[in-house]
C-alpha cells in the first residue's frame, strides 16, 4: 500500500502539468486509469504465461535483414511468451533473435539456451537495460536492429511494417510500433517531449482504433519497448547513451541524436505490439530501476537544452503539441473516402496526398458522409493521412470551428461537395488557400451524355452543373482539371481564374510478361459511373460478338462493381465477370489487350493510364483517349464504332510487333504526362 500511495502522489504530479487542459475531473480520471486493474482483451490471442516449458524453434538467418535484440533480467515466463509470439507470426523479412541475459536471478539463461535458432548472449556482469541493448547490437548482423522488451507480444506484420518506414519514408532513421495494453487500451502512439525535457505518451488509455492514432507521422520519440533503427546509424551515434544507465530516457535521447544526425523518427501504427508495461522494471517510481525515470529526465534536459528550445512549452495542449514541428496543414474534403479498387479518381487523390505529404504537408481528410471503413483508414494511415470520420470526429463545421484558424489550405473535390461548403470554409478558415478539384468537369460529361441519349432533362442538368462549376472556379483561389481539353475550355469561359492541369498520377509498373504469355481482353470500370455502364453494354452486345465471330477463343474479363442483375446479364459465352478486385495486377500482366470503349465522358480515363502503366496496349474510342496525348497507331488503337474497334482488337491481338510498339509507347506516355514528377511540379507551383 505504501508504494501505491507514493505512486498516486507521483501520478498526480506527473499528470498535473496537463491539468489546465484536462481539468480536475479529467486528471483524476487519468490517475484512475493508471491504477485500474487490467484484464486481457478478448480480441487478443496472446501467448499464455503459465504453461509447461517446451523448447521453442525460432526462424533463423545467417544473413538477416533485421536483428531483434531482447534484453532480459529474469521474468522468464514473459520472455518465453514473447519468443513464442515471434515464432508464431514470423515475418516476410529475414531476421535473427538475440536475447541478452543480464545475469538473470532465475533459470532464464539455461532455459533459453534450449531455444533453437536463438542467439543467446550472457553478460558476465549486470549491465542494465542500456548496456544489454548495446551489447546485443554489437553482435547484430542485420542491416536494422529492433529493440524489443521481453514483456511484449507481437502481432502479424509487426516487423515488416516497421521496415516499410525505411523504404517508404524518406530519411527515416527510427521507426516505432503502436503499443497497446493486454486489455486492448492504447498505451502509446509515439511520444511528445516538452521544453523542460519531460515526456508524454500520446494516446495513453485511449481507444486503440481511433484514427488519431492510426496514421504514420513524425514524432519526438518512440518507446524503446519496440524500436527499429538503422544499425549503421545506431553505431555512428554511439548507441544508447550510457549516462542514462541503467535505464530510462535512453529512447528519447536516441531520438534526439537521430534527428541531430539529419534523420527522422517515425511512428508506425500498422506495427502493433502488446506491452505488459511495468513487468521489466516495476511500477514504483521511487524504487529500483524505475526511480531513474525521474533522475534521467534532468540529464536529458541538460544534454539537449539547445534542442529543447524548439519543443512545445509545458502545458501546451497535447493535440497541439504533437504537431509542434510547424508543418503546413491542409484539409481535403471529397464525396467518399478514396478506395483505389473502386475508381481511378480515388487512386489519383491518394497519389496527390502522397505528394503533398512528401512536400511537408500535414493532411486531414474528411468524406462528406464522414464514413470510412477500417481498411480505408488503414490505407490512408499508411500514407500519413489522418482520416476524420464517424464516430471519432465531429461534423465539418464543428471541426473547422476548432481547427480552421490553423489551416493553410483546403481542397474541396467535385462541385456538389465544394458548393455547399465553400462559404463555411471561407468563414472558419480565413487564411487558408481554397482549392477546387473538379476531378473532371461534370457539366462537360453531362453535356455529352445528353447529346448521346437525346435527353432534354439531362441537358438542363448539364447547364445547371456548368453554372455551379464556373462559379466555383471564379470563387476559389485555384482550380484543378485533369485534361488539356478542360483546361482550354475554362480558359475561354473564365479567363480571369487560376486553373491548373493536375491530371491522373500513376506509378510506372512496366511490362513483366511478353506477348505470347498473355491471352484475353480486359475492361475495368464500375457501374457507379454511367459512361462505364453504357460502355459495358456496347462492348458485350455489339463489339465482342464481332470479335468472337472470327476468334471464339478470345475471352473478355469485366472488372468493377456491378449489380447482380447486370452481372447475370453479362455472364455468358466469352465473358468472365470478376466484380471489384483489390489488385488489378493479375489482369494487367496476363491479358493481351485492354479496352476503353467509352461513347461519352470527360476528363482523363484512369483505365487507360493504368493499362499503359503496365505496358498493356489499349484499344479505345476517341472520347476515351481525349486529352491524353494519344495518337492512333503510335501509342493506342482507336475506333469510333463497333466494327472498327473489333477490327483493331483482332489486328493487335495477333501482331506481336505492333503489340510491342504500342506497349513501349504507352509506357512512355505515362512517364511523360501522368507521372509523379508532373503532378509534383503543379502542386509546388500552386502551394508554394
Amino acid at each position: 500500500m505504501q508504494w501505491q500511495l507514493r505512486r498516486l502522489h507521483y501520478l498526480l504530479k506527473r499528470v498535473g502539468g496537463s491539468m489546465a487542459q484536462r481539468g480536475l475531473r479529467g486528471t483524476f480520471s487519468r490517475v484512475a486509469e493508471e491504477l485500474r486493474p487490467r484484464a486481457t482483451d478478448s480480441n487478443w490471442t496472446l501467448e499464455p504465461l503459465d504453461v509447461p516449458f517446451i523448447p521453442i524453434s525460432l526462424p533463423y538467418s545467417e544473413s538477416p535483414r533485421v536483428s531483434i535484440v531482447i534484453p532480459v533480467h529474469g521474468k522468464l515466463r514473459y520472455t518465453l511468451a514473447c519468443l513464442r509470439s515471434i515464432a508464431r507470426y514470423g515475418a516476410d523479412a529475414s531476421f535473427e533473435v538475440i536475447v541478452v541475459d543480464d545475469v538473470s536471478p532465475d533459470e532464464s539463461a539455461t532455459t533459453l539456451a534450449q531455444t533453437v535458432g536463438l542467439r543467446l548472449l550472457r553478460n558476465t556482469e549486470n549491465l542494465g537495460f542500456i548496456g544489454s541493448c548495446n551489447a546485443g547490437a554489437a553482435i547484430a548482423r542485420g542491416a536494422f536492429v529492433l529493440f524489443l522488451n521481453n514483456d511484449t507480444q507481437v502481432t502479424p506484420g509487426w516487423l515488416d511494417r516497421l521496415l516499410d518506414c525505411f523504404t517508404e519514408e524518406d530519411g527515416c532513421g527510427i521507426a516505432g510500433s503502436r503499443l497497446v495494453y493486454p486489455d486492448g487500451r492504447l498505451q502509446e502512439a509515439g511520444g511528445i517531449v516538452y521544453a523542460d525535457g519531460k515526456a508524454w505518451n500520446y494516446g495513453r488509455f485511449e481507444k486503440r482504433n481511433d484514427p488519431r492514432f492510426l496514421y504514420r507521422r513524425d514524432v519526438d520519440y518512440v518507446s524503446g519497448a519496440a524500436l527499429m533503427i538503422d544499425i549503421a546509424l545506431f553505431r555512428k551515434i554511439g548507441g544508447f547513451d550510457t549516462r542514462y544507465a541503467p535505464a530510462y530516457c535512453e529512447d528519447v535521447d536516441l531520438a534526439f541524436a537521430v534527428r541531430a544526425a539529419g534523420r527522422r523518427v517515425v511512428y508506425q501504427p500498422a506495427s502493433l505490439v502488446v506491452h505488459c508495461e511495468g513487468i521489466s522494471s516495476g511500477l514504483d517510481p521511487f524504487e529500483g530501476v524505475k526511480q531513474y525515470q525521474i533522475i534521467n529526465q534532468a540529464k536529458l534536459a541538460e544534454k539537449w537544452q539547445g534542442a529543447l528550445l524548439n519543443q512545445p512549452k509545458p502545458r501546451t495542449p497535447v493535440e497541439q503539441a504533437i504537431h509542434h514541428g510547424g508543418a503546413r496543414h491542409i484539409l481535403i474534403v471529397d464525396a467518399l473516402t478514396p478506395d483505389p479498387s473502386r475508381d481511378s479518381g480515388s487512386l489519383r487523390l491518394i497519389n496527390i496526398m502522397r505528394l503533398l505529404r512528401e512536400q511537408g504537408w500535414r493532411i486531414s481528410f474528411m468524406a462528406d458522409n464522414r464514413r470510412a471503413t477500417e481498411d480505408e483508414i488503414e490505407l490512408l494511415g499508411s500514407k500519413g493521412i489522418h482520416v476524420l470520420c464517424k464516430p471519432w470526429a465531429p461534423t465539418l463545421s464543428t471541426w473547422l470551428a476548432r481547427e480552421g484558424a490553423g489551416l493553410d489550405a483546403v481542397m474541396l473535390c467535385r462541385h456538389y461537395i465544394a458548393q455547399p461548403h465553400l462559404l463555411l470554409v471561407r468563414r472558419l478558415a480565413p487564411t487558408a488557400k481554397i482549392l477546387f478539384d473538379t476531378v473532371d468537369l461534370h457539366f462537360l460529361r453531362e453535356q455529352r451524355a445528353a447529346a448521346h441519349s437525346g435527353n432534354a432533362a439531362l441537358t438542363r442538368q448539364a447547364e445547371a452543373s456548368r453554372r455551379r462549376e464556373i462559379a466555383l472556379v471564379r470563387a476559389c483561389d485555384a482550380s484543378f482539371v485533369v485534361s488539356p481539353v478542360e483546361l482550354r475550355l475554362l480558359a475561354d469561359e473564365v479567363p480571369e481564374a487560376r486553373v491548373e492541369l493536375l491530371s491522373n498520377v500513376h506509378e510506372v509498373f512496366g511490362r513483366t510478361k511478353g506477348f505470347a504469355e498473355r491471352s484475353g481482353l480486359v475492361f475495368v470500370g464500375g457501374f457507379g459511373h454511367p459512361p462505364n455502364v453504357d460502355a459495358v453494354r456496347w462492348l458485350v452486345e455489339q463489339i465482342l460478338p464481332c470479335i468472337r465471330e472470327q476468334r471464339p477463343d478470345i475471352v473478355l474479363h469485366l472488372i468493377g462493381d456491378m449489380p447482380d442483375d447486370a452481372r447475370q446479364r453479362f455472364i455468358g459465352i466469352g465473358t468472365e465477370v470478376h466484380g471489384r478486385v483489390d489488385d488489378l495486377k493479375p489482369w494487367m500482366e496476363n491479358c493481351r489487350v485492354a479496352l476503353a470503349p467509352l461513347r461519352y465522358g470527360a476528363g482523363v480515363k484512369g483505365k487507360v493510364n493504368m493499362a499503359m502503366s503496365y505496358g498493356l496496349p489499349v484499344v479505345a474510342t476517341p472520347i476515351a483517349a481525349e486529352g491524353m496525348n494519344l495518337i492512333d497507331g503510335q501509342n493506342v488503337l482507336l475506333g469510333a464504332d463497333a466494327p472498327t474497334i473489333a477490327t483493331a482488337v483482332l489486328r493487335l491481338y495477333d501482331d506481336e510487333a505492333l503489340w510491342l510498339r504500342l506497349s513501349e509507347a504507352g509506357l512512355d506516355n505515362v512517364r511523360q504526362y501522368f507521372s509523379f514528377d508532373a503532378a509534383r511540379a503543379v502542386l509546388q507551383r500552386v502551394l508554394h
